[in-house]
């Protein structure tokens, strides 16, 4: 079993899609093994978005996650990385397929409804964020 972070972003938060979004996760063999709701400081946007800090849009990026509340949580299943980055589809909700998160629930390429890690090491550093092992279950 592989396990992943996925954030549903203050977008989507505010636009009541928290339900639908678990139930893609959920109704796709992806098990929530921890989740909670944030509201991440600057500060806070900031580190977990470290590894963009030399990229044009950080500054845009860390002041949007860290507008209103989050929920971060941890996923679990067979390849679990991959099929998160599949059920979110593509960063630009224009170039995502049809049926996925961000087609369906994003507003535009930076408030684009949920965040997934893309490979094993970042997931092990993103659920180190948010998550200690004791709110992790499984």
């Amino acid at each position: 079993m592989e396990r992943t972070l996925s954030i549903i972003k203050p977008d989507a938060v505010a636009n009541g899609h928290i339900g639908n979004i678990i139930k893609r996760f959920e109704s796709n063999g992806l098990k929530i093994v921890a989740m909670k709701m944030i509201f991440m400081t600057k500060n806070e946007a900031q580190g977990f978005y470290a590894v963009h800090k030399d990229r044009p849009f950080f500054d845009s990026l860390t002041d949007f996650m860290s507008s209103g509340p989050a929920i971060p949580m941890v996923l679990e299943g067979g390849n679990a990385i991959a099929k998160n980055r599949e059920l979110m589809g593509a960063t630009d909700p224009k170039e995502a397929a049809e049926g996925t998160i961000r087609r369906d629930f994003a507003v535009d390429k930076e408030k684009n409804a949920v965040h997934g890690s893309d490979s094993p090491e970042s997931a092990a550093f993103e659920i180190g964020y948010f998550f200690n092992s004791l709110e992790i279950l499984g």
